[in-house]
C-alpha cells in the first residue's frame, strides 16, 4: 500500500517449456487450479475499515494472454522479454480486484514456449508455486489424453489463520524482546552516495547474478553435510561476515526469510498460500570466534527463531529498541529451498520443463537470493538509488570470496576470513601505494635552505610589515644565531623552545635552531600559563628563544631566555658562515604538542627525513618557483606552518609573514594578499569560508593556488570557491604525526570531495579493527606508512607503541590516525570523520577527554561529558554537560575555570547543567539523547532589550551569526558561543548591513552590543567606490580569465569541460512559452549573456550584441525511463561556437502533464 503503483512484492515465475502444447488445454488446467484454491481467488479490502479483510470470490476470470514471437530473432526475443518482464513488474496489482495474478504464454518457436505467471506475494509464497505447477501439469496431461484428474480437496488456508490465533503471543514477545535487547541502531549499509533524482517516486531495482563454481558449490554442500549444517546457514554466515566488514560493527542485524510452515500443522508442506515470514537475525562476531563453532551457534539461532516465526515483522519491530519509523534492517537474505521435483521430472513426453526462473522485488535496499544448483546461484536485487552496479559487482565478488574461504579451513578465526579478491587486494595494497620517488636522502631541512640561499642570494626570502630580508641576509642571520646556540650547547636532538610572535625574528629563530643541529618546540603566546608550563616541563627545555615583550609571560622553569630583539647586537658578533652540519635526516627537526586524552598535551617528534620528503614533493606538485609568494598565517604550534615557511624558503619563493593575530582580520589579510601579490594561501576551510564571504575577496586575482587542510572541506564550500575565485584549490590531509601532508587532492567543481592519494614515498591503508584492508567504498581506519612518519611521542613510549604499530604488510611502522575514511573507485580517498573521541573544530584537533579531565578537577563538578554539536548549518560548537555538586555553580564559573587552564579554542561554548545523564540499555551514557543547549545554558545574565535602532540592528546581526535568539545588549559575544571565526563573520556583516567598519580587535575589546553600538556611533560610514561605465565600443578587451578559456577552447573545439550546466526537475504548471520570454528578458538585461568572442589581430576580443534570439529546444519524453533520459541528455551535449552569441541555450524535456526536466547550459 505504501507504493501501490510499483512492482514491489510482485513475483514473477518464468518457465521455459518444450513440446507441442495445446494452448486451450493448458489454459483450462490453470483455471481448474484457480477453482481449487481459495487463496487464488482472494482480494483485500482496507479502506474505511479498522482492519483489512480478505474476501474470497466464488468465481474469477483469470487474466490470460498469448503472444507469438516466432518471427523475431533470438536477440529481439530476449530484448522484448526483458521489456515485458519490467513492464509487468511495474504494472503491479490492485489488491481489491481478484485474482491477484496474470498469465502470459509466449511462443518462441514451433516447440519452445515461455510461460510467465505474475502474482502478488500477498497470496502465495515461493514454496506454494511448485505445488501449483504440479497440479497444472497434472490437469494438462489428463486433459490432452481425455482423462479425468482427481486430487484430494486442498486444505483451506483458513486452518493456518486459526492456528495463528491459537499461539501464545506473550511467549513470542518475550523471546523477541530478549533477542533484540540492546540493539538500538540498524546495521548501516552505506557504500555509495544517494543518487540525484531518485529520492522521490518509485524505487528502481536491478538484479545482478553470480555463480559459485561447481567445485566450490560441491565443497560447501560437503561441509554442510559433514558438520550437520544447512547450506542456508553458510550463506547467512557469509552475509553476516560481509555486513560486519562493511559496517565495522561486531554485531549485525539483517533479515532472513523462513518458510513459516509450522511442523505441528497437519499437511502444511502441501498447502498453498502465504506462510513465509521475514525475521530479523542478530549475529555477533567476536575476535576469538572459531569458524566451525560459530557456524554451529548460528544454526542454533536459526532454529530458535523458527519456533517464533509466526510473529509479524511489524510486531517484532515494536518490541525492539530501534525507534519507530526506522527499519530494523536494510538487507534481506532469501534462500530458495522450495520443492522443485515436480518441475524437474521429464516423464511427460508431451510437455517438458526446461528451465524455471523467479523474479521478485522487495522494499529493502538490498536483497540477497541464494538458489541451490550445481553452481550455487546468488542474485543481488538492489535499489539503484542506493547502489551502483560496480559496487554490487564488488559486493558479489566479496561474498563469493567469503564462501570460498569458509570451506578452506573451519579451524580459522571468523575475523581471519578473507573478503577481498586477490586482484583487489593487490590494487589496494600495492598499486595505489606505488609512490616511490627520489628525494634528498642525505639532506636536512636547513641544508636545503642553504642550497637555495647559495643559488638565489639576492632573492627576497621573507617580508614582514614593510621589512624584507634577502636569502643571503636571512641565511647569514640564521648562521649567526646557530653559532651562538652551538656555544650554548645546542646540537643534534637538543630541544629549544621558541616563544615568539609572528615576525622576522621568528623565522630567523627557526633557522638558527635547525642550523645549530637542534629541534624547535613551539610555545604559543596565546596559550594559558599552565599549558605552557606543561610543555616546558614535559620537554625538559633549558633554552627558549623569545622577544623582550613576551619574557614575563613565560612560566619560570629555570630555562634560559634568549631575546632575539634585545640580544641581537651580541648575536650579530658571531660568524655569518654556514656552521658545519651535525644533523642527519634521522635527527629531530621539531616537536609540536597536540591535545592529549590524559589532560596533558603530547609532543610529536618529527624528523628531517619526513619533512624534506614532503616539502620537496609538494614544491614540485604545486609548481612553486622563485616568482611565487607564500603567505604565512598559521601558528607555529600547528604543523601547517612548517609547510608555509619551508616550502617557500626551499623553493626560492618569498615568504610573506602576516602580523600577529592577522589571520583573525580577513580585511587585513585581503589587503596584504593584494598589496604583496601573494600567490599561495594555506588555511583551514573555516577561514576560507569567511574569506569568501568578504566582499573584497574578489580582488585577490594574484592568488594561483589555495591549499586547505586541518578539517573537512564541504561540497558547498568547494562550489563557492570556484564560483568566486579563478585559481586552483587543493585539499590536503595529514596529521601532525606524519610530516604535515600525506595526501593531496586537486579540487574540481561539481565533484565528490576527496583528500586525494598519497604523496611521494607515503603509503595509505584503510583497515578494519583486525588490520584487514576494507573494500572500495567501505569505511575503515586510515593508517599511514612511509617516509613521513614521526618518531613517536616524546617521553610516552606506551602511547607511541599503541599508535605506531608494526606494519602488517611490509617492513617498518604504520600510524593509526583514528580517522575514518574510504576508498573511492578511482583510488582517491574520502575523509569521513574521527573514530574516537577526538574532534576537529575549525581545523584544531581537540581531545574531548582532555576537556572533561580538566573540568572534573573543579571542586563543585561531579561528572561531565563534552561533545561537539552541529545543531545548525556551519555552527559547530563544543558543549559540556555537567552534573554539579553545588547548585550555585554557573556556566560563567566553569568558563572562567577552564580559561585559566586551556587554550580558548578548547573552552566549550555552552555548559548544560543536568541532574543525571541519559543511559542506554548497556548502562552507558547515551550521547544522542543529550539535550540541545538553550540560552540559559550559554549565559545567565539579566536580559536588556535593544534601546535604539543601532542596537536593534546589531542584535539582528548577532542572532544571524550566533544562531541564538533573544540577545540582550549586555550579553557577551563570546559567552554566547562566539569565537574568532564568528567574530570575523560579525565584522563582515556589520560592514555589509551597516556600512561601517568595526576592527576585529574591537570585537574582543568591546564584546557587548551596547559597547559596539556606542563605538559605531563615532565611526564614519564607509564610502563605497563605484565602478564607472565604459563608453560603447564595437569590441572590448578580454580579461585574463576570459583569454585563458578562449585559448583552451581553441585547442579543442569539441571541449565542453567549461560549460556550466544546471539541470532541474520541475513539478507543476510549467509554460515553456512563458519561460522563453523570461530568459529572453534576462538576456536583454545582462550584457554578458549577449557577448561573443572574436579574434582581431591575433587577440580575442569581446563583442556585445544588442538583441539575440534565445536558442532553446522542447522535447516530449512522456513515460521515457529516467536512465534513458539522463543518458540521452549527456550524449546531446555539444560545444558552443564562441563567435556566436548568446552563449546560452536551454532544453526542456516533458516527462508528464505536470513534470519537466529543465536544462540550462552557459
Amino acid at each position: 500500500l505504501y507504493t501501490p503503483d510499483s512492482g514491489i512484492y510482485c513475483s514473477q515465475t518464468l518457465i521455459t517449456l518444450e513440446g507441442e502444447i495445446n494452448l486451450t488445454v493448458f489454459r483450462q488446467a490453470w483455471e481448474k487450479v484457480v477453482e481449487r484454491h481459495s487463496v487464488l481467488r482472494t482480494l483485500f479490502l482496507w479502506e474505511k475499515r479498522e482492519k483489512p479483510l480478505q474476501i474470497v470470490r466464488k468465481k474469477v476470470d483469470l487474466p490470460w494472454d498469448y503472444q507469438d514471437w516466432r518471427n523475431l530473432s533470438p536477440t529481439e526475443q530476449q530484448q522484448r522479454l526483458d521489456l515485458l518482464l519490467e513492464t509487468e513488474r511495474q504494472q503491479g496489482f490492485e489488491l481489491k480486484v481478484a485474482p491477484l495474478m496474470r498469465c502470459l504464454m509466449i511462443q518462441l518457436s514451433d516447440q519452445t514456449y515461455k510461460f510467465l505467471c505474475n502474482h502478488h506475494h500477498i497470496i502465495l509464497d515461493g514454496w506454494s508455486m511448485p505445488i501449483i505447477y504440479q497440479e497444472v501439469l497434472g490437469f494438462y496431461e489428463a486433459g490432452i489424453q481425455g482423462k479425468s484428474y482427481h486430487l484430494p480437496s486442498p486444505r483451506p488456508y483458513q486452518d493456518y489463520i486459526v492456528w495463528l490465533q491459537e499461539q501464545n503471543p506473550s511467549i513470542a514477545e518475550s523471546f523477541w524482546q530478549r533477542t533484540l535487547e540492546g540493539f538500538m541502531t540498524p546495521t548501516p549499509l552505506r557504500v555509495d552516495r544517494l543518487q540525484l533524482m531518485k529520492s522521490e517516486g518509485k524505487p528502481t531495482y536491478k538484479e545482478y547474478n553470480c555463480h559459485l563454481s561447481a567445485s566450490h558449490s560441491k565443497d560447501l554442500q560437503s561441509l554442510a553435510q559433514k558438520h550437520n549444517l544447512t547450506l542456508s546457514t553458510l550463506v547467512q554466515a557469509a552475509w553476516a561476515i560481509l555486513l560486519s566488514r562493511y559496517s565495522g560493527e561486531s554485531e549485525v542485524l539483517f533479515g532472513v526469510t523462513v518458510s513459516g510452515r509450522p511442523h505441528d500443522l497437519s499437511g502444511v508442506e502441501h498447502r498453498v498460500g502465504l506462510f513465509i515470514n521475514t525475521l530479523p537475525l542478530r549475529v555477533s562476531i567476536r575476535e576469538s570466534d572459531l569458524l566451525l563453532s560459530w557456524l554451529q551457534e548460528l544454526q542454533q539461532k536459526q532454529a530458535e527463531i523458527q519456533d517464533y516465526a509466526y510473529v509479524s515483522l511489524a510486531e517484532i519491530q515494536r518490541l525492539s529498541d530501534i525507534p519507530p519509523g526506522v527499519p530494523l534492517f536494510e538487507s534481506l537474505v532469501v534462500f530458495e529451498n522450495y520443492p522443485r521435483e515436480a518441475l524437474s521430472r521429464d516423464s511427460r513426453q508431451s510437455l517438458r520443463v526446461k528451465d524455471v526462473e523467479n523474479f521478485e522485488e522487495t522494499n529493502y535496499p538490498l536483497t540477497v537470493v541464494a538458489i541451490p544448483k550445481q553452481e550455487l546461484l546468488i542474485q543481488l536485487v538492489y535499489d539503484t538509488s542506493r547502489f551502483t552496479q560496480d559496487t554490487i559487482e564488488r559486493m558479489a565478488a566479496h561474498l563469493q570470496t567469503i564462501l570460498t574461504g569458509i570451506v578452506t579451513d573451519t579451524r580459522q578465526r571468523v575475523t581471519q576470513l578473507p573478503i577481498l579478491t586477490t586482484q583487489e587486494q593487490h590494487q589496494l595494497l600495492v598499486e595505489w601505494n606505488n609512490t616511490e620517488a627520489d628525494y634528498p636522502l642525505d639532506k636536512s631541512l636547513h641544508q636545503l635552505f642553504e642550497e637555495q640561499a647559495a643559488q638565489n642570494p639576492q632573492g627576497i626570502a621573507v617580508i614582514f610589515e614593510g621589512q624584507k630580508l634577502t636569502y643571503q641576509q636571512l641565511n647569514n642571520r640564521g648562521n649567526q644565531l646557530a653559532h651562538c646556540l652551538r656555544d650554548k650547547g645546542v646540537g643534534p636532538e637538543s630541544l629549544v623552545g621558541i616563544f615568539m610572535e609572528r615576525s622576522l625574528e621568528m623565522v630567523i629563530g627557526l633557522l638558527g635552531i635547525l642550523k645549530a643541529g637542534g629541534a624547535y618546540v613551539p610555545l604559543d603566546p596565546d596559550y594559558p600559563t599552565e599549558r605552557l608550563g606543561d610543555i616546558l616541563s614535559d620537554s625538559g627545555i633549558s633554552l627558549v628563544l623569545t622577544q623582550e615583550s613576551l619574557g614575563d609571560f613565560l612560566p619560570q622553569t629555570g630555562a634560559e631566555l634568549l631575546c632575539l630583539d634585545r640580544d641581537w647586537e651580541k648575536i650579530a658578533t658571531y660568524s655569518p658562515e654556514n656552521p658545519f652540519n651535525l644533523t642527519t635526516p634521522e635527527n629531530l627537526a621539531y616537536v609540536i604538542y597536540t591535545s592529549g586524552s590524559t589532560g596533558k598535551p603530547k609532543g610529536v617528534m618529527n624528523i628531517h627525513r619526513g619533512i624534506c620528503n614532503t616539502i620537496k614533493y609538494t614544491i614540485g606538485h604545486y609548481n612553486i618557483t622563485s616568482e611565487d609568494r607564500i603567505l604565512q598565517i598559521i601558528s607555529l604550534s600547528f604543523d601547517g606552518s612548517v609547510w608555509e615557511i619551508f616550502s617557500s624558503l626551499i623553493s626560492g619563493a618569498s615568504l610573506v609573514v602576516a602580523k600577529p593575530d592577522g589571520y583573525k582580520d580577513i580585511d587585513y589579510l585581503i589587503d596584504l594578499i593584494v598589496q604583496e601579490q601573494v600567490t599561495y594561501l594555506t588555511c583551514v576551510p573555516s577561514i576560507l569560508r569567511v574569506f569568501l564571504q568578504h566582499p573584497k575577496s574578489k580582488y585577490c586575482h594574484c592568488l594561483k593556488r589555495v591549499i586547505v587542510g586541518g578539517e573537512a572541506l564541504s561540497y558547498e564550500l568547494n562550489q563557492r570557491f570556484f564560483q568566486q575565485l579563478n585559481c586552483e584549490l587543493y585539499n590536503a590531509y595529514g596529521p601532525t604525526e606524519v610530516a604535515v601532508e600525506t595526501t593531496i587532492w586537486c579540487c574540481q567543481p561539481n565533484s565528490q570531495i576527496s583528500i586525494g592519494r598519497p604523496l611521494a614515498n607515503a603509503q595509505v591503508y584503510i583497515l578494519d579493527s583486525y588490520l584487514q584492508p576494507v573494500p572500495i567504498g567501505v569505511a575503515g581506519e586510515l593508517h599511514i606508512g612511509g617516509m613521513g612518519l614521526a618518531r613517536g611521542y616524546l617521553n610516552q613510549p606506551e602511547l607511541t607503541a599503541e599508535k605506531f604499530i608494526p606494519h602488517p604488510f611490509a617492513q617498518g611502522k604504520l600510524y593509526k590516525t583514528g580517522d575514518l575514511a574510504r576508498y573511492l573507485p578511482d583510488g582517491n580517498i574520502e575523509y569521513l570523520g574521527r573514530i574516537d573521541n577526538q574532534v576537529k573544530l575549525r581545523g584544531l584537533r581537540i581531545e574531548l577527554g582532555e576537556i572533561q579531565t580538566v573540568l572534573e578537577t573543579h571542586p563543585n563538578v561531579e561528572q561531565t561529558v563534552v561533545i561537539m554539536r552541529e545543531d545548525t548549518l556551519y555552527n559547530q560548537r563544543l558543549v559540556a554537560y555537567v552534573i554539579r555538586k553545588n547548585s550555585l555553580l554557573t556556566p560563567q564559573d566553569l568558563r572562567r575555570f577552564l580559561q585559566q587552564q586551556l587554550p580558548a579554542y578548547m573552552v566549550p561554548s555552552a555548559f548544560v547543567m543536568l541532574s543525571d545523564f541519559p543511559l542506554n540499555n548497556n548502562g552507558k551514557i547515551d550521547r544522542k539523547k543529550l539535550p540541545i543547549p538553550d540560552e540559559t545554558s550559554i549565559i545567565e545574565s539579566a536580559y536588556i532589550a535593544p534601546r535604539n535602532q543601532k542596537e536593534s540592528l546589531l542584535a539582528q546581526i548577532w542572532q544571524d551569526v550566533l544562531q541564538v535568539s533573544k540577545i540582550g545588549v549586555s550579553d557577551n559575544f563570546f559567552e554566547l558561543g562566539g569565537h574568532s571565526l564568528k567574530a570575523i563573520s560579525l565584522v563582515s556583516k556589520i560592514q555589509e548591513k551597516l556600512g561601517q567598519s568595526l576592527p576585529i580587535k574591537q570585537v574582543f575589546a568591546h564584546p557587548t552590543i551596547a559597547e559596539q553600538a556606542a563605538l559605531l556611533s563615532t565611526v564614519t560610514p564607509l564610502t563605497v567606490a563605484t565602478i564607472p561605465l565604459v563608453s560603447a565600443q564595437e569590441t572590448y578587451e578580454t580579461s585574463h580569465a576570459q583569454r585563458r578559456f578562449y585559448v583552451l577552447q581553441q585547442m579543442d573545439l569539441n571541449n565542453v569541460a567549461y560549460h556550466i550546466v544546471s539541470t532541474l526537475k520541475i513539478a507543476g504548471d510549467f509554460s515553456p512559452d512563458v519561460f522563453e520570454k523570461a530568459i529572453q528578458l534576462l538576456i536583454s538585461r545582462h550584457e554578458s549573456l549577449r557577448t561573443s568572442f572574436i579574434l582581431i589581430n591575433g587577440e580575442p576580443q569581446q563583442k556585445i550584441l544588442q538583441n539575440r534570439p534565445f536558442d532553446w529546444e522542447f522535447k516530449d519524453w512522456t513515460n521515457k525511463p529516467d536512465e534513458e533520459i539522463l543518458e540521452t541528455i549527456a550524449k546531446e551535449r555539444k560545444p558552443f561556437d564562441l563567435e556566436k552569441s548568446p552563449l546560452v541555450r536551454s532544453k526542456i524535456y516533458k516527462l508528464s502533464a505536470n513534470e519537466y526536466i529543465l536544462e540550462l547550459e552557459i
